[in-house]
């Protein structure tokens, strides 16, 4: 695969950048004034996709900071825009089944499961139905959007879901407590104008592709990380911006864990529970063993749910 049809495609992640870049390609730089922190004394501004895979190798990463820098970071997610629709053939690219390859091979880069048969048995024709719900869920409850857009992840990278149909975001919806009605509601009016705002903020801070999180100090000072990097890499940015932010302990045991984050990934367990991550794996697969766990195989790797959270 070369570099001209990573840069073509949206769906085609840059494994070495670690990006899914859009098709829009870069606008305008971040300046100090495109964006003003609220609150916490560091605001991420965090632009993603529900079907970006180089988005779902960043989990282990944003789920570690949510647990040593949540007291003094805030959450703003976005829409990108990933897929708008299928209207264009450049770099090979033209229709879903060419991106259920590279899937397999972005799952194996970052050690996190990806099915890419998904794109050969149900594939989505666009990005924004997702999208949208998420931003309808985030008028409801953000702590639920933030569940919401985790199950429409799973269900997608693992289960194969196509998750731009109703009947699966509803069922994600649900699983998380969210109002179905309200939602319907909201993500067929309202909510099309937030993922279009979301959309227009992006091209005026020069989004490219995703995962981009711009870290925003109180006076609107700014660093940005692009792409999946190693959790060092955002750990320095809230550093730069705040010096005397200090990391919460937490607890690593596999329980406390869990009840966090109900379902994780080996790679997720490793990284939260500071484990090898071969070691990882064997006591997860003991957990499922002793009844504790229950573990969903896909081909290319395993995620773990705790029986009763």
């Amino acid at each position: 695969m070369n570099n001209e049809t990573l840069k073509s495609n949206p769906l085609l992640c840059d494994i070495e950048t670690g990006m899914c870049e859009t098709t829009e390609g870069h606008k305008e730089t971040a300046t100090n004034n495109n964006v003003q922190s609220t609150k916490k004394s560091v605001k991420l501004i965090y632009y993603t996709d529900p079907i970006c895979s180089s988005c779902w190798g960043i989990e282990p990463q944003l789920r570690k900071l949510k647990l040593e820098y949540g007291d003094v970071i805030e959450m703003d997610y976005r829409m990108g825009g990933l897929l708008p629709d299928w209207n264009y053939n450049s770099g090979g690219i033209g229709k879903p089944s060419d991106v259920a390859s590279h899937w397999d091979e972005v799952s194996l880069h970052y050690d996190m499961p990806i099915d890419g048969d998904l794109w050969l048995e149900d594939p989505l024709d666009s990005s924004y139905p997702p999208s949208i719900a998420f931003k309808a869920a985030q008028m409801q409850d953000n702590d639920k959007a933030m569940l919401f857009l985790r199950e429409m992840k799973e269900m997608i990278f693992l289960h194969k879901k196509n998750i731009a149909k109703w009947e699966h975001m509803e069922d994600a919806a649900k699983k998380v407590g969210l109002n179905i009605e309200k939602l319907k509601t909201d993500f067929e009016t309202s909510a099309k104008a937030l993922f279009e705002e979301d959309l227009k903020l992006g091209r005026k801070l020069g989004v490219r592709g995703f995962p981009t999180i711009f870290f925003v100090d109180e006076a609107g000072n700014s660093e940005t990380v692009y792409g999946t990097r190693p959790y060092a890499f955002y750990e320095m940015a809230i550093l730069k911006l705040n010096p005397n932010a200090r990391k919460s302990e937490y607890s690593k045991n596999w329980e406390t864990l869990f009840k966090t984050y109900p379902t994780l990934t080996a790679k997720e367990f490793s990284e939260l529970s500071g484990t090898p991550r071969v070691e990882s794996e064997k006591q997860l697969n003991e957990l499922v063993e002793k009844g504790n766990l229950k573990k969903h195989p896909t081909k290319n790797g395993s995620i773990w749910t705790i029986v009763n959270p």
